[in-house]
């Protein structure tokens, strides 16, 4: 009954949320849900504590996903055309500066939810079973913004409790002290008991929340980062061995889709949910940005049967991704094929290019993986697809596997393990075992698996890829028309440089906080 009840207490939150302008979010930091004398009291106001501060994790989602999406090599920005969106497309090629919109989102939407959490863990009495799961869940997502801020901002300040006002004008944080608090965090709420287990791989009840697993997967991918190899594969080897989760068994295009809500591969995923009456509680421009360029594209009767419409073309895979596959996977490989469809592929699904239409930032590739259904949606708007159920995923199953292999690799610890891991992946994806592997074999299955789900930008920059994968990102940008491929886009400012390592410390905060400098080179 009280995962039920905080269940309907999330998407009840989640209605007054409102993610229309989500790449312009700038939440503030210092409100709550109720004079402190009088609240965070009863299990209720912990209840209560707890589904605001899930809901501002998905309130962060837009900003995060396609910060970290399109400073990758994954995607194209595109749009409808040149200058569609600016700040998508600064990111794309890398020619942002300090004062960028979305960065600056991004970075108070991660103390946002850094500032719930604490009014849990420094307001909250641990006198009962839900206050001790609530401050658990906030140890746990203090972790996750923390690690996201580390990772991307490098010295980003430690926040480890409610500030006083004599402390608002904090300095840089060290990665060290980061690093300290993200460990220290998770060991503590996998050690505190009171994050359930699912009872088996089909619970699909206990998984809406945090579970101890989750945990572990995260901490096990913060000593990954760190280059604690050996610690690292014996965490991962943990979730692994509990046997709560394995890779989906379903279609492999169906796999980001509400199909696969909450499957056995989910291990961490924002609720959404199929209900009319409630419709505004799960509006996201997510989808609609993702999807194809509509009004350029001509629909068959049957495509017009299960694709919806409506959406905006940004987000469309580079050919070297493509290229990527055809080599591991050839031009008929399965998982491929549910990921990454050519033009003459769609064609074949009923949809074609307009007369005289053009297609910005694409090179004749279309993702498929996360195409727009029907079926997704609560209610179909032909022309607006902002109302779709598809819960927002943020780390699964597959990930840990892989994770764990290169841990395993890096580590020496255990190759047979490693080799086990990274073939069930292989196996899901129908392509034949290996009989030895390297961290190369793991770089480019991550890729491919796992591409455009938040992951690649990150593993670039540790991997110390980054420069020779992305250096000249952004100098010239494709346009697909039925001429075929033309670069009538080019930059003089472009491409990922040794600054980019780290983001920007956002302008703003700079101004108003005279004891924080800027990370080198911006």
């Amino acid at each position: 009954m009280k995962t039920k009840y905080l269940y309907l207490l999330l998407i009840s939150l989640l209605s007054v949320v409102g993610t229309g302008c989500e790449d312009r979010l700038d939440i503030l930091k210092h409100g709550n849900l109720g004079a402190e004398e009088s609240f965070y009291k009863t299990d209720d106001d912990a209840q209560q504590a707890s589904a605001n501060l899930y809901s501002s994790v998905r309130s962060q989602y837009f900003n995060w996903f396609f910060t970290k999406n399109m400073l990758s090599d994954d995607i194209w920005c595109g749009g409808g055309s040149r200058g569609d969106n600016a700040s998508m497309e600064q990111l794309n090629e890398y020619n942002f500066g300090t004062d960028h919109s979305m960065i600056e989102s991004l970075y108070s939407g991660l103390y946002n939810i850094i500032y719930n959490a604490n009014l849990i863990i420094d307001k909250i009495e641990a006198n009962s079973e839900v206050k001790q799961r609530a401050i658990a869940e906030a140890k746990f997502f203090r972790a996750w913004a923390h690690f996201e801020l580390v990772t991307m901002f490098g010295t980003a300040p430690t926040i480890d409790h409610l500030l006083q006002s004599n402390e608002y004008r904090q300095s840089n944080g060290t990665p060290e002290v980061t690093w300290k608090l993200i460990e220290s965090d998770l060991n503590e709420a996998i050690g505190s008991g009171s994050l359930p287990s699912k009872s088996d791989v089909n619970d699909q009840t206990t998984s809406i929340r945090i579970t101890k697993e989750v945990a572990e997967a995260y901490l096990g991918k913060a000593q990954l980062f760190q280059g604690k190899y050996s610690e690292s594969a014996a965490t991962l080897d943990k979730v692994i061995e509990s046997a709560k989760y394995s890779l989906y068994q379903g279609g492999y295009d169906k796999l980001l889709h509400a199909v696969a809500n909450n499957s056995c591969e989910s291990m961490f995923e924002c609720q959404m949910r199929n209900d009319p009456e409630k419709i505004w509680s799960i509006f996201t421009m997510l989808h609609i940005m993702q999807g194809w360029r509509t009004d350029k594209l001509n629909y068959s009767t049957g495509a017009k049967a299960y694709i919806a419409t409506g959406t905006y073309g940004f987000a469309n895979p580079r050919k070297d991704l493509y290229d990527a596959f055809v080599a591991m996977e050839g031009k008929n490989g399965y998982r491929l094929n549910c990921t990454i469809h050519t033009y003459e592929q769609m064609e074949n699904a009923g949809i074609t290019l307009q007369s005289g239409a053009y297609l910005y930032g694409c090179e004749g590739y279309f993702m498929w993986k996360n195409r727009p259904l029907k079926e997704d949606c609560v209610q179909d708007f032909p022309g607006f697809q902002a109302l779709q159920y598809i819960n927002l995923r943020i780390m699964r199953y597959a990930e840990v596997l892989l994770m764990a292999a290169e841990a395993h690799i890096e580590g020496g610890v255990n190759q047979a393990k490693a080799l086990k891991y990274i073939n069930e992946v292989r196996t899901r994806a129908q392509l034949p075992a290996l009989t030895a592997v390297s961290l190369d074999d793991v770089k480019k299955e991550k890729r491919l698996e796992l591409c455009l789900e938040s992951v690649r930008y990150q593993d670039l920059i540790r991997w110390g890829d980054a420069s020779s994968v992305m250096g000249e990102q952004g100098k010239q940008v494709p346009s697909y028309s039925a001429k075929g491929i033309e670069y009538l886009n080019k930059n003089t400012i472009f491409g990922f440089k040794e600054k980019h390592k780290l983001l920007p410390i956002p302008a703003k905060e700079l101004r108003v906080n005279p004891n924080m400098h800027q990370n080198n080179n911006w």
